[in-house]
């Protein structure tokens, strides 16, 4: 009786360790982590797609902003916000980002109220020094907002504009076999500190800060060229750029995708060669 009774107790574990074993070769573990890596890649994906429409946005509505500054804000009568609105249409910019960039460029927001310069000074990953340049209405919220993405990104607000020059910069419009030696006397009679070409084939002069304006508008009306861009900038000094390989540009790239995640930022300034 003992002996048929361990017999049948035998059967049973065995029938339990196939079944066991039938369902461990039907796990879905396998297909739960292929379908988590495709998710993932999706994810990483957007992210990076995201921060690249978001750097666009800054872009044209930089453009768009400093035409207003410039000449006013009504298309029939500035050809150059024409144009930036032509390209923000294209890029598929919204509405409210125009309308935003339209306002910053007047110095108010979309409600009518007075916009403040806020500079915020950060030492990120891989010793990049960063100056970020920001317009808006609650000071308060994007000190605090932006110092936590410096923070979450593993940088540090601290002291870093002695790394940088303060210059006056003014682009003019492309010109075909543009040469900075033509309109060398030109430059200095109308104030300029120094005059350069750059990749695209357009005549940049800088000047001191507070003489931008004064410059630009001399220069333009010895050369009968047209202005396309008009700014104060920050100008890294040389001896202190930072070389970074591709992978910390990445990293510095995906930095920069979150910050500008904020509407008020208007430009930001880095120390390293692959971002001038």
């Amino acid at each position: 009786m003992s002996t048929i009774l361990n017999k049948s107790l035998l059967r049973q574990y065995s029938r339990s360790r196939s079944v066991c074993y039938t369902c461990r070769g039907f796990t879905s573990s396998s297909s739960w982590f292929a379908g988590h890596n495709r998710w993932s890649q999706i994810k990483h994906g957007k992210a990076k797609n995201d921060k690249a429409k978001s750097s666009e946005r800054q872009i044209v509505g930089k453009e768009i902003s400093s035409a207003t500054q410039m000449w006013g804000p009504d298309p029939k009568f500035n050809p150059r916000l024409t144009l930036a609105l032509s390209n923000a249409k294209r890029a598929g910019i919204p509405k409210n980002i125009i309308e935003a960039a339209i306002a910053r460029g007047q110095g108010i927001s979309v409600t009518g109220q007075a916009l403040e310069p806020v500079t915020i000074e950060a030492m990120l990953p891989h010793s990049v020094a960063a100056v970020i340049e920001c317009q808006t209405d609650q000071k308060a919220r994007v000190l605090q907002d932006l110092r936590y993405a410096i923070k979450d990104a593993g940088g540090t607000v601290t002291p870093t504009t002695y790394l940088f020059e303060k210059k006056g910069r003014i682009i003019f419009e492309k010109q075909e076999g543009v040469n900075p030696d033509d309109y060398l006397d030109q430059a200095i009679e109308a104030g300029a500190t120094d005059i350069t070409s750059d990749a695209e084939g357009r005549l940049v002069v800088f000047t001191e800060p507070t003489e931008t304006k004064k410059v630009g508008e001399a220069l333009s009306n010895s050369t009968r060229l047209s202005i396309e861009e008009l700014e104060i900038i920050w100008d890294p000094n040389e001896d202190t750029l930072v070389e970074l390989n591709d992978e910390q540009a990445g990293e510095i790239e995906d930095i920069l995708g979150d910050v500008r995640e904020d509407a008020s930022v208007r430009d930001i300034y880095l120390n390293s060669a692959q971002f001038q």
